[in-house]
């Protein structure tokens, strides 16, 4: 048994691992921690910064879009309300060329009124004077027929025809006078 012991003694406890194969994989662990701190670390660098970069590149293109945008509606709010404005300005300018018109179109209508009217009592003033020259001349001529009748002489003299039928024109005129004022 003794020689059992010795033996359990020699070998060593199963749980720790021989010094040879700690410090091959003590060796392999530094190298591969080489490898990782100086090649897989800066690349795991560079790709976070261009992701970094990628990132901050498109927020800061999208805050100048969004500025864009913004100044793009603000300069269309101004061109609709300068188009607004316009609008009104030609729809007040045709407003007041329409009243310019209408108002042209009434004084030529007024005139044109005016004309014709003064032109009928024209119109109507000279057929009265022809019609009085007319029946001045009628009645001249049946007056003196009748005075001629009456008086029982010829009155073919033009002066004596002309001062009898001035003087009974008179006397008509006269008796119309009377019963004028009297009405």
């Amino acid at each position: 048994m003794n020689a059992m012991v010795m033996a359990a003694e020699e070998a060593q406890n199963p749980l720790i691992p021989d010094t040879w194969e700690m410090l091959i994989t003590f060796i392999g662990f530094v190298i591969l921690l080489f490898i990782a701190i100086k090649y897989i670390v800066p690349a795991f660098e560079k790709v976070y910064k261009d992701r970094s970069e990628a990132i901050e590149g498109g927020l800061a293109k999208a805050k100048a879009a969004q500025a864009e945008a913004k100044a793009a509606r603000d300069e269309y709010n101004q061109q609709l309300e300068s188009a607004r404005l316009e609008a009104q300005k030609i729809r007040e300018e045709a407003r007041s060329e329409g009243e310019k018109i209408l108002a042209d179109f009434k004084d030529r209508a007024n005139m044109e009124s005016a004309r014709i009217t003064e032109n009928a009592h024209k119109a109507i003033e000279a057929e009265r004077a022809a019609a009085v020259v007319s029946l001045r001349d009628e009645v001249g001529t049946l007056a003196t027929q009748l005075a001629s009748k009456i008086v029982g002489e010829s009155l073919n003299d033009d002066d004596r025809a002309n001062r009898v039928v001035d003087r009974f024109l008179a006397d008509l005129d006269a008796e119309q006078s009377r019963t004028g004022a009297a009405r």
